[in-house]
């Protein structure tokens, strides 16, 4: 199962075990069970600490790897824990297995003090690059805490399950029988909703940290970028961040960053926090800012952002960094069939309609490259464009046009997303050659029309918007509020590329030193 370099990898890795864990394996005739089998058979024929048995239970799901441990570990693969999910495999044996995880000792606490039984079911797809984080984060918990139990299940292999509970987006959690979460959501968000007082808890830390030099709020290629070059300058630096990495750990294929032939998403983030972190800078992810007050309306001297879990935190200067996220289509039913059928993501989704005729909205290089990947996939592909003509690189429209099953159809301006009520069954668009309104058949829609600017927080913060909510900024990445900068797709820079955000996140840190050099410190600091 294992190929020679992949098993030499895996037994360094192995050599990290303090305590024995064990495989017990649920499986059948299945090409895919004997897979399992054989994957697991590979894995303890690596190390001593490591055994195998065959699970008689045939209620469990098949087939299904179970790793637990004397401490009373119970983590559950039901299907194949390859491609994106080989590595959420390997940490569950180092982590079942006594390896020291890599969180925080309140977290750690946190996760131990809580009571169960706590039975989670993730649904996923191996193509899913956000999935593996939900499926790490919940399996330390499950090797913690004994009252936790977690399973990760492949949803284009248990296709059954996937219909009974109307799974059509991954990862789809479940907590003891009831939907959890939806969409990625990291080990602090997911504590935040099991303990509810761990939010205040929280709220109190920060409200005692000291002022900052640079805070920056964001933790995309900008923000990251901009927390660089502000704590290589030796200053005081922070960065708030609802996720770190943004809507980068969305993105799949990325062939266009300079010196880097080709990369994912998810593996570059991974690079840039590791870069963040060689500097002292104070990382405070799962955060979301709502509202900023100027220097001048403070009494303070400090510039002072506000967070939605009622903490403050104080910054001589900040530099907005906040992205941007999938515009949606705002047509009727969009909303409602919303992971019913209407998808923003078709790496992670994408599987999930195996077989099913489904549509693409958008002809820029994000809706073609869909249209390509889906391709593979799903029945056929219908894109729909709004315009004359294609946006798309031209290498990409040729591939789209070489496949049977993708049809491309300019002048299409989609109108409403129809369905039974649970989920999506036709698209309506307007031919906008001809005014008529047509429909087509489908099972998914795959919404790739661009970015939206997340400023709405900022609406009456006094800060300068265009009219597409973009960040008015200089030169410099100065905004119209003194001390304030922004950098990357927020802002009003003409080109949304993940390594112009990084530049431009590196130039308005800049301009931030700049500023602060040449600003007095507050007698208060």
């Amino acid at each position: 199962m294992l190929d020679a370099t992949m098993k030499q990898q895996l037994k360094s890795y192995l050599e990290n075990l303090k305590s024995e864990v064990k495989l017990t394996v649920s499986v059948d005739d299945s090409d895919n069970s004997q897979k399992i089998y054989k994957l697991a058979k590979d894995i303890a024929g690596l190390h001593p600490l490591v055994s195998v048995s065959e699970n008689q239970d045939h209620s469990q799901r098949t087939p299904s790897m179970k790793v637990s441990s004397v401490n009373g570990t119970n983590i559950n693969f039901a299907g194949l824990p390859m491609g994106h999910e080989f590595t959420s495999l390997v940490l569950a044996l180092l982590h079942s297995g006594g390896h020291p995880m890599k969180i925080e000792d309140d977290i750690k606490q946190q996760i131990a003090s809580l009571t169960g039984p706590l039975n989670f079911e993730i649904y996923i797809s191996l193509s899913c690059q956000n999935c593996p984080e939900v499926v790490q984060a919940l399996n330390m918990m499950a090797a913690i805490n004994p009252n936790i139990t977690t399973t990760m299940i492949d949803g284009a292999l248990f296709q059954e399950e996937v219909t009974q509970r109307n799974i059509m987006a991954v990862p789809s959690v479940y907590l003891n029988g009831e939907l959890f979460a939806q969409g990625r959501i990291s080990l602090k968000e997911i504590l935040k909703k099991l303990d509810s007082g761990s939010s205040e808890k929280e709220s109190q830390a920060l409200n005692e940290k000291p002022a900052f030099d640079v805070l920056v709020v964001g933790g995309g290629p900008a923000g990251a970028s901009a927390a660089i070059y502000a704590a290589r300058k030796g200053i005081r630096t922070g960065i708030v961040a609802d996720r770190f990495g943004g809507q980068v750990l969305d993105t799949m294929a990325i062939e266009n960053f300079i010196s880097v032939k080709a990369t994912q998403g998810p593996k570059l983030v991974a690079s840039l926090e590791e870069h963040v972190r060689e500097y002292e800078v104070d990382i405070m992810d799962g955060q979301l800012a709502q509202k900023i007050v100027s220097a001048e309306q403070g009494d303070d001297g400090y510039i002072a952002l506000q967070l939605v879990n009622g903490a403050t935190l104080k910054s001589r200067s900040v530099l907005l960094a906040t992205g941007a996220r999938w515009r949606e289509m705002n047509v009727p039913g969009e909303q409602e069939y919303r992971n019913k059928g209407v998808a923003y993501c078709p790496h992670c989704d994408g599987p999930l309609f195996k077989g099913k005729p489904v549509a693409v909205i958008g002809g820029g290089n994000s809706g073609i490259e869909a249209a390509i990947d889906l391709a593979g996939l799903v029945e056929s592909v219908t894109v729909l464009e709004f315009a004359d003509t294609l946006r798309a690189d031209q290498v990409l429209i040729d591939k789209a046009n070489s496949l049977a099953n993708i049809e491309i159809i300019t002048m299409a301006q989609t109108t409403k997303v129809l369905g039974d009520g649970q989920r999506v069954t036709a698209l309506e668009y307007k031919d906008r050659n001809t005014g008529e309104l047509k429909q087509v058949t489908l099972a998914g829609i795959f919404v790739q029309i661009g970015l939206v600017p997340n400023t709405e927080w900022l609406k009456d913060s006094g800060i300068e918007l265009s009219g597409r909510g973009e960040i008015e900024i200089s030169p410099k990445g100065e905004t119209s509020m003194a001390g304030v900068f922004a950098a990357g797709d927020v802002t009003t820079v003409p080109f949304k590329q993940i390594i112009i955000a990084m530049g431009e996140g590196a130039k308005a840190s800049l301009g931030a030193f700049d500023y602060l050099i040449r600003s007095p410190v507050s007698v208060s600091s």
